[in-house]
């Protein structure tokens, strides 16, 4: 099992590295051709928003993003650490200031794109799991 981690300032002339990055890996990793927009423009989306998140809270800590080559899928994780300011109840985390309905679109889009992904939020930010199948490897339900 082998990772590329990425960290960077959460400025949005990074997202287009981080995509780049993220589908580089993936080709090397094994994940079919046809899939490969899907994975860029996922990880953009949630790149973005993970920016967008850190410019709303002003938190000038880094994104996370780790790329994983597992033994029958790729995975991705794009963590933040913009915190839980102005958490709701059940849902991913927002700014004070934040538009709910923008984070709403931008996961919509993500899980559009996404067979199998997982949002998880905390104290210290948010995570989005998502992977992907590895060609000629057939999921066993």
């Amino acid at each position: 099992m082998a990772t590329v981690e990425l960290r960077f300032s959460a400025l949005p002339e990074h997202v287009r590295t981080a995509r780049l990055v993220a589908a580089a890996v993936a080709r090397r990793a094994g994940v079919d051709e046809s899939v490969l927009d899907e994975v860029r423009l996922a990880v953009g989306e949630a790149c973005s928003r993970a920016v967008s998140l850190h410019q709303r809270v002003g938190v000038d800590g880094a994104v996370r993003v780790a790329l994983t080559d597992q033994e029958k899928r790729f995975l991705i994780e794009v963590e933040d650490e913009a915190g839980s300011i102005g958490l709701p109840a059940a849902g991913p985390a927002v700014g004070e200031d934040a538009d709910p309905e923008e984070d709403t679109l931008g996961l919509a889009v993500i899980t559009g794109l996404v067979e199998d992904v997982e949002v998880t939020t905390g104290a210290e930010g948010s995570l989005i799991r998502m992977s992907w199948p590895l060609s000629g490897v057939e999921d066993v339900l």
